[in-house]
């Protein structure tokens, strides 16, 4: 097995593919708590209380060799107002407490801020709608009308919203969770869609990432 250390999430490579090894991995991470949620490549199958890399959309086409399992480690708030801007993360990494970290799917590694300013912008416009570094190269494309067909997979979307005259698409907030493990534990995946295009904003186990609302919450918010 091969560790790769990303910061607030490890990547653990199982070139064997010996699914025995991996279910052996993912019970021993299961009992640590300073993990939260994990991911593991579709091609091992499904292992109760994970979810697959396609549901973050890394089981794709690259060449590159794919991880066995991810892992997002646990975050937490300060106790501020607004959590996500005074989180704290667990983080595989050589830098010191203070000197600043990302990389994990807390709520507050992917609530970032995004602004367009220029002729083609509206102004003042604040985009309801999700938006993420991914459509930056599709958004320029379209002001500069390059490109009217994708040549490839190029993911994201235009930001046509911003644009003067633009409208706002229909998007919608979802939520996926794992079967349970043994402990009860769940991966849970909190995103939201426009079209085919989704924008990942929190996953892990309940109660340890910043941000992540679960299925319960959502039926709370509903009144059932």
């Amino acid at each position: 097995m091969i560790v790769a250390a990303n910061g607030g999430s490890d990547f653990i490579y199982v070139p064997s593919g010996d699914r025995v090894l991996v279910q052996k991995a993912i019970d021993a991470l299961l009992a640590q708590d300073y993990v939260s949620g994990l991911f593991v490549d579709d091609a091992l199958g499904s292992f109760a209380g994970t979810l697959p890399l396609s549901a973050i959309n890394l089981s794709g086409s690259s060449l590159g060799l794919r991880p066995s399992i991810i892992i997002n480690f646990k975050s937490t708030t300060t106790g501020c107002a607004e959590p996500s801007t005074c989180a704290v993360e667990i983080a595989d990494t050589g830098l010191q407490q203070g000197q600043g970290m990302h990389g994990s799917f807390s709520r507050a590694d992917t609530e970032n801020f995004m602004a367009a300013y220029g002729p083609d912008f509206k102004n003042g416009f604040v985009d309801p709608a999700p938006a993420s570094n991914a459509d930056i190269g599709k958004t320029i494309v379209a002001i500069l009308g390059l490109l009217p067909e994708s040549h490839g997979k190029l993911v994201g979307r235009p930001l046509a919203e911003a644009f003067r005259g633009g409208i706002v698409p229909q998007f919608e907030r979802k939520t996926l969770a794992s079967a349970p493990s043994a402990s009860g534990l769940r991966t849970t995946l909190n995103y939201q869609a426009v079209g085919d295009t989704k924008y990942f904003d929190a996953a892990g186990f309940e109660g340890r990432p910043v941000g992540l609302k679960t299925e319960a919450d959502a039926s709370l918010a509903a009144g059932k």
